[in-house]
C-alpha cells in the first residue's frame, strides 16, 4: 500500500503545517516519539530550505508497507536556483542563510536513506526515507 500526500511550502507557516503532517503520517505507521522528532525535524529544515532558498515547492509523504517493514519517505522538491556547490552544501557547519547550518548533512544523518539532485536553474529534489525500527 503505497499513499502519498502533499503540502505546497510558499509561506513559513506551511513549514509548521508540513512538520504537523509528518509527524502525524509518522505516528500513524507506527514510529516511537524519538523518531517522530527527529522525522519532524528533517521535515522543518527541508521546508525552510524550500521557503528561503527556492520560493515554492512542496514536501510530499509516502508510507511505505510492506509484509517485512514500514517506513515513510519525504520527497522536498522545489524549482528553484538548484544548489551551486552540492558538496559544499553537504559539509557540516556549512551555511548560506546564517542558521546554524545543521541543514542537509543534519537532515541525512537524522534520516535512514538520502538522495539529493540539484540542476542549476531547475531546481533540487531531495529523498529522504525512515525505517521503523
Amino acid at each position: 500500500m503505497n499513499s502519498q500526500s502533499c503540502v505546497t511550502i510558499y509561506k513559513e507557516w506551511d513549514i509548521v503545517a508540513a512538520r504537523q503532517m509528518g509527524r502525524e503520517i509518522a505516528k500513524n505507521i507506527g514510529f516511537g516519539t524519538v523518531d517522530q522528532a527527529r522525522i519532524t525535524t528533517a521535515i522543518s529544515e527541508l521546508a525552510r530550505n524550500i521557503y528561503l532558498y527556492a520560493g515554492k515547492g512542496k514536501i510530499s509523504f509516502e508510507i511505505l508497507d510492506s509484509l517485512d517493514h514500514k517506513g515513510i519517505v519525504i520527497i522536498a522538491q522545489d524549482n528553484g536556483p538548484g544548489i551551486k556547490d552540492l558538496s559544499q552544501a553537504m559539509e557540516d557547519g556549512f551555511s548560506t542563510s546564517g542558521g546554524l547550518g545543521a541543514g542537509l548533512p543534519g537532515v541525512r544523518r537524522l534520516m535512514d536513506e538520502f538522495d539529493i539532485v540539484s540542476e542549476a536553474d531547475k531546481g533540487t529534489t531531495i529523498k529522504t526515507v525512515k525505517w521503523v525500527r
